[in-house]
């Protein structure tokens, strides 16, 4: 097998060479033949007449003039020569390329690469050759290189190794995929990835690619979901489906259908034979915490226990507080977090282990040694991202393999969420419930600051609340905390003393960001300036306006978080960006968040306009780097190939279909899938 077989074996590849190709990350002849152009420059000839200014051009002409060569500056020097193209005189402009003028002779035939300016009828020539371009030649690969990996070294190098190795290089797809996506094979689509013989071959061999890498990764993340299914077999809950129904008729509203199709597929799991493992996900105020209120409820009509997991005290007090109204004699809600101490802990652990509290509701506190539950069957981990996998693993251990179902009020997007939660299942509430009102947003700029602040007075006098975000790049970073001190001081001495002002940043104590919040939501601060510390999912329904400082500085997906923590009440609810954005892309974002409030929608321009890994921010991203693959643009050839992965794990083609053999070795053998079976 190549991906045995040392890169050194390669002629021409010697020991300093061999250093620099393991630095790019190339230890053996398999990842030298697979290590892609990263780009490609097109020489394509076209007429004159066909080019844009400022365009990359290649054109082909005869020179008609002697060259022309002055110095000015510094070893600096312009070479002008006249060329005819197409019964036309053209000016090829050379910048310090003297050598240039022994090589140019009169009615000779040449090659020039450089930028059109299509005023002057000039090219400024960045390369030339003698004679016209092959027609082979017109697209050329272009590597990142190291060190002494020279561009032309490795175009020679790759020439010689495919022709070395070119019937050793295994076709991993099955056949039927070949013909019915109509993909080039394997070692056809590789020769023409790193030598094109033209445009048309080239888009087959990177569909073939993207194709191949993204079923590969897909079967991964499908042959784990099954592997972790299997090892949790014996969960079934008999949960009382007249109980179940009976509760959700009792409620005040009708759900959405986003939610009932979420609440169905959540009732399944719960009474399969594995364990639950799934993301729900929602826009903020979709609903989620009413889903998984009656998935605690199904769980406890069967005789088990249910808990909540949440990242803050003052999070896990508003859940308690509207759960216990939801429930009411239903159930008994009790409340663990670390500022229930002494007696009623006791009290809370007493009842937790005899089973007299069906649901528990708890920051990290829940995990702890002394927690012990009576039959816990279903498990709800909010905002998960907030908690390291210890500590999600932690609470699933405190139970006999319970259900776990992971919520988040981050929109993500679709292809992120194949990838990223390729091994869990999926649901997703995607409409809003009836009677919610929308929160206006506007973009305003640094000249309308006076009339903001107005607005925002205005509305404390008629009994509402404000949020006033400053930006924090780093939660470290003194200057921006800073920003918000001034800026709470600004607006002390702004508003008359009726109005109180608090603060909240990220340097402030655990308990007393917990104190300052439970502040504001008891409605005894009226303005909060926080960084983009303040909670997630605080529920202060009195909060009308979200007013943020140098918005531009946010991606879209976290604006659309801050907006979120208004509009929670009745009131018409306002969200008002005051930014300035340099860049285009700056500017897109302060329109697209004015005009639209769905969070999927968002996400999705926000992945396309920061890329997947800033989307997750690249540290916790977690995302797999393809080579050939782009996430956002190839979104169709991933929803095909997790539809084919599913299939093939699903009918065990992957494991007992000869043709499938060597896509099953490549999944075994990833260092992936290995760890995380170990694990």
């Amino acid at each position: 097998m190549l991906s045995n077989v040392p890169v050194s074996n390669i002629k021409g590849i010697g020991e300093k060479i061999e250093s620099d190709l393991y630095e790019m990350g190339i230890e053996t002849v398999e990842d030298f033949l697979f290590y892609f152009p990263f780009r490609y420059d097109v020489h394509e000839i076209k007429p004159i007449t066909e080019l844009e200014h400022q365009e990359k051009a290649t054109l082909v002409g005869k020179v008609v003039s002697e060259p022309s060569l002055a110095f000015y500056g510094r070893k600096k020097s312009r070479l002008v020569v006249t060329l005819e193209i197409d019964q036309i005189a053209v000016k090829a402009v050379f910048f310090n390329q003297t050598y240039v003028k022994k090589h140019l002779k009169q009615g000779e035939l040449i090659t020039v690469i450089g930028k059109w300016d299509q005023h002057r009828l000039q090219i400024t020539v960045s390369q030339f050759k003698k004679g016209k371009v092959k027609e082979k030649d017109t697209i050329q690969p272009v590597y990142s290189l190291r060190g002494k990996v020279s561009l032309g070294f490795l175009r020679k190098t790759m020439r010689y190794a495919l022709q070395t190795y070119k019937n050793e290089i295994e076709e991993i797809l099955p056949e039927e995929f070949l013909t019915s996506y109509k993909l080039p094979p394997r070692i056809q689509a590789l020769e023409q990835m790193h030598f094109p013989g033209n445009g048309h071959l080239l888009k087959h061999a990177k569909r073939r690619f993207i194709y191949e890498e993204l079923l590969l990764f897909q079967l991964k993340m499908q042959w784990l979901r099954k592997q972790k299914r299997e090892a949790t077999m014996g969960n079934a809950i008999k949960i009382d489906s007249d109980r179940t129904n009976a509760f959700v008729q009792s409620l005040p509203f009708s759900l959405t259908e986003a939610q009932s199709k979420a609440l169905e597929e959540i009732l399944n799991d719960l009474q399969r034979p594995y364990r639950m493992n799934r993301l729900l996900q929602g826009d903020v105020g979709s609903g989620k915490t009413v889903v998984a209120a009656i998935g605690l409820y199904a769980a406890i009509s069967a005789g088990k226990q249910g808990a909540l997991m949440v990242p803050t005290e003052i999070l896990a007090e508003q859940h308690h507080e509207s759960l216990q109204e939801l429930f009411a004699d239903q159930a008994e809600v009790v409340l663990l977090s670390g500022s229930v101490k002494g007696k009623k802990r006791k009290e809370i652990l007493h009842k937790i282990e005899s089973n007299e509290a069906q649901i528990i509701v708890g920051t990290h506190a829940l995990i702890q040694d002394d927690v012990f539950f009576h039959d816990l069957g279903f498990v709800i981990v909010d905002e998960q991202h907030r908690f390291g996998v210890e500590q999600r693993r932690a609470l699933r251990d405190k139970g006999l393999q319970p259900d776990v179902l992971f919520m988040t009020a981050t929109p993500i997007p679709r292809t992120l969420a194949i990838t990223s939660f390729g091994d869990m299942d999926v649901s997703v509430i995607d409409e809003m419930p009836e009677g919610r009102k929308p929160v206006e947003t506007y973009w305003v700029k640094e000249n309308m600051l006076n009339r903001v602040l107005r607005f925002i007075y205005k509305e404390m006098k008629n009994g509402h609340q404000a949020y006033v975000i400053c930006p924090l790049v780093e939660e470290s970073d003194k200057l921006d905390i800073q920003n918000a001190v001034d800026l709470h001081q600004q607006l002390k001495a702004l508003f008359p003393n009726d109005v109180k002002v608090g603060l909240m940043h990220g340097r402030l104590h655990t308990d007393e960001k917990e104190d300052v919040m439970q502040q504001f939501a008891n409605n005894e601060l009226h303005v909060l300036v926080s960084t983009t510390v303040v909670e997630v999912g605080v529920n202060v329904p009195n909060a009308t306006i979200m007013f943020i400082y140098d918005a531009e500085r946010f991606g879209l997906s976290q604006l659309h978080q801050l907006r979120g923590r208004v509009g929670r009440g009745d009131a018409q609810s306002y969200c008002i960006l005051l930014a300035d954005p340099k860049s285009e892309t700056g500017k897109e974002r302060m329109r697209i968040m004015s005009e639209t409030n769905d969070g999927f929608e968002l996400s999705e321009h926000d992945l396309k306009l920061r890329g997947p890994g800033d989307f997750f921010g690249k540290k916790q991203s977690g995302l797999p780097e393809f080579k050939v693959a782009d996430l956002v643009q190839d979104y169709r050839a991933l929803e095909t190939a997790r539809k084919d992965a599913v299939e093939i794990i699903e009918s065990g083609k992957l494991f007992t279909d000869p043709s499938y053999q060597k896509l099953k070795t490549r999944v075994e053998n990833d260092p992936y899938v290995k760890g995380q079976v170990l694990d």
